[in-house]
C-alpha cells in the first residue's frame, strides 16, 4: 500500500443507502443495490439483462448493480422521447419552469442522499460533493431566469429594397430530442446541466449516465418524475458508452448532441453525428501564468488548490503552472509547502482533501506523466507515488517543454511549474497547446492582466485565481477543436437546445388569416 498504510481510512463499510423516494430508480437492501433504466417512464431492467458492476473508488467495494443497456433498449428511449415531443412541446413554458422549480424543492430536502451518493460512487469528499449537489440544486433554482432568455426578435424589413413593406419574426424554439451525455467527473452537475436547459427549452431528453458512476443521474430523473415531468420526457440509460454514444449521435430521431468528456470521444461523436447542432466540451489543459508582480500568497494558494482540488479531475484544473524568472524560486518553495498540506486518503475522513481518483487504472495513467517527466529532467519535489485508485499530492519543478504533462490534460493531483522568462515567453508556451478551453493569469498589473487576456487562445480567462464553471452564471467552453465547441452556462446552454424559425409577414395587402 505504500503511502496508504499511513492514510486515513474509515472502518465505517461502503453501503450506498438513499431514500425511499428514489427506490424505483435505485433499490435494494443488501450491500449491492440495483439500478434500473428509465425508458418512457418506466424504470426497468435492461431487455436482455444484462448488468455490470459499480465499484466505489474508496476501497473498490461493489455497491451497485447497472443495467447495460442493448441497441433494442437505446432505439425504444429515442422512440419514446420523440413520441413525446408533441405533446411537450405545447406545454405551457411556465409549467415546465414550476416542474424544475419542484424538482429543486425535492432535491432541497434530499441533498444529503445526492452528496452520499457522489462521496461514495466517485470518492469525494463530502465538501467537494457538496458543492457539487449545491450547484445542481442552484441550477435548477435559476432555471425561470435562465428560461426568459428564450426570446425572439422583430426585423422591420424597410432597410432593403427586397424586403421593403415586410416584416421579420425570429423565433426560438425546442431543437427536438436531445441526446446527452455526461462525465464521471461532475456525474451528477454536468449532466443535470445539460437536462435542465433542454427541458426548460421544451426539449426531450435521452441521457446516457456515466458508466462509472451512475448512482447520482439515476437519482435526478427520479426526482424529476417525481416533480411531475411527463413520461418519455426524459429518458436514461446506462452501459457501454462506445455502443450507446454512437446510436445517440447518428440515429435520425435525436435533434442535436451535448457532450462533456475526452477529446477523442468528442472527435468520434463528431464523426458520427454528421450535420446535426453539437454541442462538445471537451479537454483541457489550463496554464496558470504567475509573473513576478503577483500576490505571492494568493497565487500559491490558488494554483496549488486549482491543481489538487477533486484529486484534479477537473476540465477545468490547473494543469501547468508558468511562472516567471524573477519569482520561481521563491513560487516553488511555497508551492511545495501549500501542497504539503493536502492529506490523501478515505474522503470520509475529517481532514482529507485528496480522495482517490475514478479507478486504479487512473491512477497508474497519471503517474505515467509524472515518471515520463522525471525521465526528461524534472525535478520530483513531493509526492509521485500511488497505489490503488489514489495518486498523492505531487509537485513537479523544472518541468521541460518536452514533458507529455506540460501539453496533455492529465486529470489527476499533479502540479508541474516551469520557469519562464517574462510574459511573452509564457504566452508563446501556452497558446502552442491544442486545448482551448481555461488559462489564468497571476498579476496586479491591470494592463498585462487584459493583454495576457486578449492573447490567450481559450474560451474563459480568470486574473488572479483558478479557474471554475461553477453554476455556469459566466459563459465557458472551448476555443479550439481539441476544447470542443459551443458554450455552457445560464442562459447560453438555452441558446445550444433552440433552433431559429424565421415568419415573414407582408405590412401591406392581405394579411394572413
Amino acid at each position: 500500500m505504500g503511502f496508504l498504510d499511513s492514510a486515513p481510512f474509515s472502518d465505517d463499510p461502503v453501503r450506498l443507502e438513499v431514500a425511499d423516494v428514489f427506490a424505483p430508480a435505485v433499490s435494494g437492501d443488501g450491500d449491492v443495490v440495483g439500478l434500473r433504466l428509465l425508458v418512457d417512464g418506466s424504470w426497468r431492467p435492461a431487455s436482455e439483462e444484462a448488468g455490470f458492476d459499480v465499484a466505489s473508488p474508496i476501497d473498490g467495494t461493489v455497491i451497485a448493480r447497472a443495467q447495460r443497456a442493448a441497441a433494442q433498449d437505446v432505439n425504444e428511449a429515442i422512440a419514446s422521447a420523440r413520441d413525446a415531443r408533441a405533446a411537450f412541446g405545447a406545454m405551457p413554458a411556465a409549467e415546465r419552469v414550476r416542474i424544475c422549480e419542484r424538482a429543486a424543492g425535492i432535491m432541497g430536502e434530499h441533498l444529503d442522499d445526492f452528496i452520499h451518493a457522489i462521496v461514495l460512487d466517485l470518492g469525494k469528499t463530502p465538501e467537494q460533493a457538496g458543492s457539487e449537489a449545491s450547484a445542481t440544486h442552484e441550477r435548477l433554482e435559476l432555471v425561470r431566469d435562465e428560461a426568459r432568455k428564450i426570446y425572439g426578435e422583430y426585423l422591420p424589413g424597410e432597410w432593403v429594397g427586397d424586403t421593403s413593406g415586410k416584416m421579420g419574426i425570429v423565433l426560438r424554439e425546442p431543437v427536438g430530442t436531445v441526446g446527452a451525455i455526461g462525465p464521471f467527473n461532475y456525474p451528477l452537475f454536468l449532466s443535470a446541466s445539460k437536462i435542465i436547459p433542454a427541458i426548460a427549452a421544451g426539449n426531450t431528453v435521452v441521457a446516457k449516465a456515466p458508466s462509472a458512476d451512475p448512482v447520482p443521474l439515476l437519482m435526478f430523473a427520479r426526482m424529476l418524475e417525481e416533480a411531475g415531468l411527463p413520461p418519455g420526457v426524459l429518458n436514461v440509460i446506462t452501459g457501454s458508452g462506445s455502443q450507446i454514444g454512437d446510436l445517440l449521435s447518428s440515429h435520425g430521431d435525436v435533434s442535436m448532441l451535448t457532450f462533456t468528456g475526452s477529446s477523442a470521444v468528442g472527435r468520434r461523436i463528431a464523426e458520427k453525428a454528421g450535420p446535426k447542432p453539437l454541442h462538445l466540451e471537451l479537454g483541457g489543459n489550463a496554464a496558470a501564468i504567475v509573473l513576478a508582480d503577483a500576490d505571492p500568497e494568493l497565487a500559491v494558494s490558488k494554483t496549488v488548490d486549482g491543481a489538487f482540488k477533486n484529486a484534479g479531475q477537473r476540465c477545468d484544473a490547473i494543469s501547468r503552472v508558468l511562472v516567471e524568472d524573477r519569482f520561481y524560486d521563491e513560487y516553488v518553495e511555497r508551492a511545495v509547502e501549500e501542497a504539503r498540506g493536502f492529506v490523501v486518503g478515505d474522503p470520509r475522513e475529517e481532514g482529507v482533501d485528496v480522495g482517490p481518483l475514478v479507478d486504479a487504472g487512473a491512477a497508474k495513467r497519471v503517474n505515467g506523466f509524472v515518471q515520463d517527466a522525471v525521465s526528461k529532467g524534472a525535478r520530483l519535489r513531493l509526492g509521485g507515488d500511488f497505489a490503488d485508485a489514489y495518486h498523492q499530492p505531487t509537485v513537479l519543478v523544472d518541468v521541460p517543454l518536452g514533458a507529455e504533462i506540460l501539453w496533455e490534460e492529465h486529470f489527476g493531483p499533479v502540479l508541474p511549474v516551469t520557469r519562464v522568462g517574462d510574459l511573452r515567453e509564457a504566452l508563446e508556451i501556452s497558446n502552442q497547446s491544442r486545448y482551448g478551453l481555461d488559462s489564468s493569469v497571476f498579476t496586479d498589473n491591470l494592463d498585462k492582466a487584459w493583454s495576457a487576456a486578449e492573447a490567450l487562445e481559450v474560451g474563459m480567462v480568470t486574473i488572479n485565481d483558478a479557474p471554475k464553471h461553477g453554476v455556469g452564471h459566466f459563459p465557458f467552453g472551448g476555443r479550439k477543436p481539441d476544447s470542443g465547441i459551443g458554450r455552457e452556462g445560464l442562459g447560453y446552454s438555452i441558446d445550444e437546445c433552440t433552433q431559429i424559425k424565421t415568419v415573414v409577414q407582408p405590412l401591406r395587402g392581405r394579411p394572413a388569416g
